[in-house]
């Protein structure tokens, strides 16, 4: 018997493997490229919360399938939360990983506290119904 199937809103296959990992043989999960579905979508909303429903929705009116996607962000308390949702866009340049570490770094030099928690929602569409999901990570950065 076939699995059921979702496609994960990404085209990021490292996060496909690990959800299949998670997942445990579940569901059969398909790429954005699995599914043959070559956009790539936007994050353009200031939350969370609306980047992950905005990603599963898009696929779901596509397809009518079941679908989920994520957003996740890096939350510093000192910072009010920055770099959030922009965490993968919060410095410019090529070498973006290398600039947002500098970048965060440096908005920490004087800044004893450094509480800090990766936060990731997901939406999962069933059957045109949209259901969140929220996970935390609590740490520091050093």
């Amino acid at each position: 018997m076939a699995l059921p199937a979702l496609i994960f809103a990404t085209n990021n296959q490292n996060k496909a493997d690990e959800i299949r990992v998670v997942l445990n043989g579940l569901f059969e999960i398909q790429t954005l490229k699995d599914a043959g579905i070559l956009i790539d979508i936007p994050e353009p909303h200031d939350t969370l919360e609306a980047n992950a429903s905005e990603k599963s929705s898009v696929i779901y009116k596509l397809t009518k399938g079941n679908c989920f996607s994520e957003d996740t962000g890096l939350e510093v308390v000192e910072l009010n939360g920055e770099p959030g949702v922009k965490s993968a866009r919060y410095a410019e340049g090529d070498e973006q990983f290398k600039n947002n570490t500098e970048k965060l770094l440096a908005r920490l030099k004087n800044i004893e506290n450094r509480a800090a928690q990766f936060r990731t929602v997901i939406s999962l569409m069933l059957d045109g119904k949209e259901y969140q999901f929220e996970g935390i990570c609590k740490g520091s950065i050093i």
